[in-house]
């Protein structure tokens, strides 16, 4: 007879998901876990704070597509990591969070940092639990691995009772519960498929936009086919940048205003039409445009722009798809129309405009100067994250990524540090 700690339990069936990272900060009642997980062979990484443990936790789900874990204290540890779950739920990150908290029969009774964790995860996660038993836990982790990764993803949390985490039980009682399988894949309706290769080839400005989500569901493969083959002009998210690289000669980032502004046909891949694309309404937009809009969630169609054509799938699916009714009959969107023309022109004002801007001596320096220096020393391959307005905006169109998933761009109201505070609109915006 076998018998187990709720410890090396929990630790057991995050390895069998397949959770290969563990960030968090341990103590009361979870340091059991912690210990456990290593054993296990989870990678663990102490931190200092448990938010930024969450946000670890999170990148590891948004670069692996497998959520990373997030192993907190009761009370305020848990509190803290409230900001990195709610993060993870709105950019769409998988990520499993593991609090530790008052033991069942000290509810209510005013134990060590009591607090009501299932309820207050509920508002920044997709699913919060409290195991009942020590025979339930491993079909609950697999439950929120599985919510975490399926359809949109988020952040999921799962509360441990301190007197759960110490008590034994016989495993020959624990039900086994496999891996759960990446996502199902879905592909959007070929009606709608036939209908958006239609609108795009009857586009005389089109434009697609490369959001977080062709990021996220590795379509970059697939999208440079598309690009390529339809001859097609592109402008990437802060955050889509590098699915295809910056410097590709299709990519019009550098006449962002421009593209937006006069595209009178939008593929919208894996982006939202919130704050970061104007919303997608006039003045950055014309009235006129129509979008067709690939999203893996539903209820995010026709947010604040109702969509021309709605294809609802995974985006490197449907970007297949896309490409495979491009392909039907040889077309291509013509490299010297009128719209490539104006894309050019614009981008080859604003490369003059921000290459003088680079070359001025001014002290303090200013934004184009800094990142044309900092550019200069940057390996091909680094992940770039660049926090704050100003220096998200401009290291935008100044910092190329060339690899996928290798851009994190967070927008605050603070500027690049020890800079005087600027517009958050400059030229080449």
């Amino acid at each position: 007879m076998e018998e187990l700690t709720g410890a090396q339990l929990i630790a057991e069936s995050l390895k069998t998901q397949n959770v290969e990272y563990m960030f968090g900060i341990v103590g009361v009642p979870i340091i059991e876990v912690a210990m456990a997980a290593q054993a296990a062979g989870i990678k663990y990484v102490g931190m200092r704070n448990e938010q930024a443990a969450c946000y670890a936790a999170s990148a590891v789900g948004y670069l692996t597509g497998r959520p990373g874990a997030c192993l907190v204290v009761s009370g305020p540890g848990l509190i803290h990591a409230l900001g990195g779950m709610s993060n993870a739920n709105m950019n769409c990150w998988p990520v499993i969070v593991i609090g530790g908290s008052s033991d069942r029969n000290q509810e209510t009774a005013g134990a060590f940092q009591e607090f009501p964790q299932v309820e207050a995860c509920r508002l920044y996660s997709k699913f919060s639990v409290r195991p009942s038993s020590l025979e339930v836990i491993p079909s609950v982790v697999e439950k929120a691995v599985r919510t975490s990764m399926y359809g949109r993803p988020g952040a999921c949390y799962i509360d441990i009772a301190g007197d759960m985490v110490n008590a034994k039980v016989d495993r020959s009682q624990i039900r086994v519960v496999s891996c759960c399988p990446d996502p199902p894949v879905s592909l959007a309706d070929h009606g709608a498929v036939a209908e958006a290769v239609s609108v795009l080839k009857t586009a005389k400005r089109p434009l697609v936009i490369i959001g977080k989500g062709a990021a996220y569901s590795r379509a970059e493969t697939a999208l440079r086919e598309l690009v390529e083959t339809s001859g097609l002009p592109f402008l990437p998210t802060p955050m889509g940048k590098g699915v295809l690289p910056d410097d590709h000669p299709h990519c019009v980032a550098a006449a962002r205003s421009r593209a937006l502004l006069q595209a009178d046909v939008i593929l919208l891949l894996g982006a939202r039409l919130n704050w970061i694309l104007h919303f997608g309404l006039p003045p950055r937009f014309d009235p006129n445009v129509k979008i067709i809009q690939v999203d893996l969630c539903a209820e995010e169609m026709g947010n604040n722009v109702r969509p021309a054509v709605a294809l609802l799938g995974d985006i490197n699916a449907v970007v297949t798809q896309l490409l495979q009714g491009i392909c039907k009959d040889g077309w291509k969107y013509g490299s010297g129309t009128e719209w490539w023309s104006l894309l050019r022109n614009k981008i080859a004002a604003n490369a003059k405009i921000s290459k003088t801007l680079a070359l001025q001596s001014t002290v303090p320096m200013n934004y184009y100067t800094v990142f044309h220096h900092v550019s200069q020393l940057l390996p091909h391959d680094c992940i770039i994250i660049s926090e704050g307005a100003n220096t998200m905006d401009i290291g935008r169109t100044m910092l190329n990524n060339y690899l996928p998933r290798h851009r994190q761009a967070r927008r605050t109201t603070v500027a690049f540090t020890g800079a005087p505070s600027q517009s958050l609109t400059h030229p080449l915006i």
